[in-house]
């Protein structure tokens, strides 16, 4: 995905963002940013630019309408700008049981890089399936 600009300030202003750093290049600029700087939580859009963003949940048998959002974690080791290119590389981390089988939670963590492979940030996803067959 190429950080485009116009999103990022469509993005900041939809989450309140309130720092000009975020939508004005001048401010950004003075601030010490090469251009505009990635939001928080911006960087989940890329991910869910797949054309089917939950397909792995599916294909491991997921029914998705008893899918719920657990957690999110950001972790930032990098300022990403608008125009860097950026690729994210998803992996299940765990996978576990929680009252008697009636929860199953699945940990995803997503590493996003640039193209030239350094590091951006580590978003770390808590998927919640509930599951009727099991026991409280």
């Amino acid at each position: 995905m190429t950080v485009d600009a116009g999103r990022l300030r469509f993005f900041a202003k939809a989450t309140g963002q309130t720092d000009l750093i975020y939508i004005d290049l001048q401010a950004a600029r003075a601030a010490g940013h090469p251009d505009l700087p990635v939001p928080p939580t911006f960087l989940m859009a890329i991910e869910l630019e797949q054309p089917d963003p939950f397909a792995f949940l599916t294909e491991i048998g997921v029914d998705l309408r008893r899918v719920l959002h657990g957690e999110q974690l950001f972790t930032y080791h990098s300022t990403a700008h608008a125009g860097d290119n950026l690729v994210a590389k998803p992996r299940i981390a765990d996978a576990y049981v929680k009252k008697g089988g009636a929860l199953e939670f699945i940990v995803k963590v997503t590493d996003v890089v640039r193209d030239d492979g350094s590091a951006v940030a580590e978003m770390t996803n808590v998927i919640v399936i509930r599951n009727p067959a099991g026991s409280n």
